[in-house]
């Protein structure tokens, strides 16, 4: 990714690809931060899985309707917030519930708590916290702006994932409407949208000539070009593809967005 010209890159917490459990993993890894002039951003742990399987453990759920499963969820996030005393981590993207969740008091009260826990925990390791928009009703940017203004959460933000914003029923330039400067990171990947209220994450190259979707990114590239956020790229991994390949495409999509 350095080879394709990014400038930050985010570490994804799964342990299986990133053990932010394993110090001596950790140190060899924030050497190369160090070594290297990049920006490092992270993402909250989805899974405690030590090895990729069929069979994986519950989705690490932040707003469990269990009490003992909230603690636990914030007990394994805190856990990979702790490689900030190896890794400079500017931020974290955190997520509020699963696929398919319902928006209630009781969601919101769960929110409130979680965030002012992780809030507490990150501010002495210099990290902040980024609230992603998601695929259900708890994390749309409405929510999330109703979440943050209760609980007072000034220096928390938003990362708007791109791709789920162009699935959700008010778009792309709806949610970046309604977030307009919350929004302090992008997850920038394409799709071909939701069609009567379905539609896949495929997370694709944006502006792939070779399999185009539907986002707008003349849209995305206008509201955001005077705003200091930082966009990632968060592609589906494909097996056939080879490291000249990812950073080939890589430079052409950095180099899309920068026209």
């Amino acid at each position: 990714m350095l080879r394709g010209g990014a400038q930050s890159i985010e570490l994804f917490a799964a342990r299986p690809h990133f053990d932010y459990a394993d110090r001596n993993a950790v140190k060899e890894i924030g050497t190369w931060f160090r070594a290297n002039a990049v920006k490092t951003t992270m993402h909250q742990p989805l899974f405690t899985d030590i090895e990729w399987s069929r069979q994986t453990t519950p989705t690490v759920n932040l707003i469990d309707v269990e009490k003992s499963r909230r603690i636990d969820a914030m007990d394994e996030v805190k856990r990979a917030l702790e490689v900030a005393e190896q890794i400079n981590v500017d931020s974290m993207v955190i997520h509020l519930g699963n696929n398919g969740d319902s928006w209630s008091p009781r969601e919101l009260e769960h929110s409130l708590t979680a965030i002012e826990h992780l809030k507490a925990f990150a501010h002495p390791l210099g990290v902040k916290l980024h609230i992603e928009n998601l695929q259900n009703d708890v994390a749309t940017p409405v929510n999330i702006l109703e979440i943050l203004n209760v609980g007072h959460f000034d220096s928390v933000g938003v990362c708007l994932d791109v791709g789920h914003a162009n699935l959700s029923d008010e778009g792309v330039e709806g949610a970046i409407e309604t977030l307009g400067a919350r929004v302090k990171q992008l997850h920038l990947h394409d799709n071909h949208g939701a069609k009567d209220g379905i539609g896949k994450d495929e997370h694709l190259w944006p502006m792939n000539p070779s399999k185009p979707g539907s986002v707008d990114w003349a849209i995305v590239a206008k509201k955001f070009s005077a705003l200091p956020v930082t966009g990632t790229l968060e592609i589906a991994y494909a097996l056939e593809e080879s490291n000249e390949s990812v950073s080939t495409k890589a430079a052409a999509a950095f180099a899309m967005l920068n026209q």
